[in-house]
């Protein structure tokens, strides 16, 4: 699954922020807390998609030509 570029519960636009938040607390070793503040996001609606997100897009892509067959 892709992040999503709305907050599914308030509509505000957060797709935009992943790519920092991601870089802070997954390569940087920032507390998400901190990070998330200073992105600005004080709904915790908008914060629980960044604490719950899991990207499987690179392990469900491996499977793609096996379940729907490539058009040549």
């Amino acid at each position: 699954m892709l992040f999503p570029v709305r907050c599914i519960s308030c509509g505000k636009v957060i797709g935009h922020l992943w790519e920092k938040y991601d870089e802070e607390v997954n390569k940087k070793g920032r507390d998400p807390k901190e990070v998330l503040d200073e992105l600005g996001l004080k709904r915790y609606c908008c914060r629980k998609h960044f604490l719950v997100y899991v990207d499987v897009f690179d392990e469900i892509a491996v499977f793609r030509n096996k379940i729907i067959p490539a058009k040549e």
